[in-house]
């Protein structure tokens, strides 16, 4: 047998199809299953209960309304669900996974979460709060990653943070205060552009 050549699969962006495989219900399909990451707590979850919400946005200052954004969370604890946590039993009534589809009016997402408590590594520094989010939409060749962390926080012990070249574009990774959790615009383009991890 000779060896072959092949080459890589070019890289695409997020058809106007992601909607109905990842996120049926939005894309009005309605089954037996609900989709994957729309609940993330129960009456059971500990901690403080909040609501995350807001929009991506391109380089022109509109949000985006075909985007898809996912959150991956620890528990109140700083606790991962899943069966890779060696540092204790995170919450069983807590998804820490949540998924949501743009609204398709407003570009806006919406997360009913919990607020997320210090992550605490092996080598024992501890991560302030944060949500990491990833996003997919028509335009995006290759799902974005960012974080999420709250104006409340001091955000000096991040490992991660305390990487980012340009000190004063940390801002664009803090939430704004609402009334019923936080808001958290992503912009991909910009001077107020999210700082994005290669991840």
């Amino acid at each position: 047998m000779t060896d072959v050549y092949l080459r890589q699969t070019p890289s695409q962006t997020a058809g106007p199809y992601v909607h109905i495989g990842c996120t049926p219900t939005h894309a009005g399909l309605e089954g037996p299953f609900p989709d994957l990451g729309r609940t993330m707590i129960s009456e059971k979850t500990a901690g403080e209960r909040i609501v995350v919400t807001g929009c991506v946005i391109d380089g022109a200052g509109a949000p985006l309304r075909d985007a898809m954004v996912e959150i991956w969370q620890a528990d109140a604890s700083g606790l991962y669900p899943g069966r890779g946590e060696m540092r204790g039993e995170a919450d069983p009534h807590f998804s820490g996974f949540g998924r949501c589809a743009a609204d398709g009016e407003s570009g806006e997402f919406r997360f009913e979460t919990i607020r997320p408590g210090p992550v605490r590594a092996m080598d024992g520094r501890v991560t302030p709060p944060h949500i990491t989010f990833w996003i997919v939409a028509r335009g995006i060749n290759t799902g974005l990653h960012t974080r999420m962390y709250f104006p409340e926080d001091d955000l000096a012990s991040d490992p991660l943070l305390a990487r980012v070249e340009h000190r004063e574009r940390i801002r664009t990774l803090v939430a704004v205060k609402t009334a019923d959790g936080y808001r958290f615009d992503i912009r991909l383009q910009g001077p107020d552009e999210t700082i994005f991890f290669d991840m």
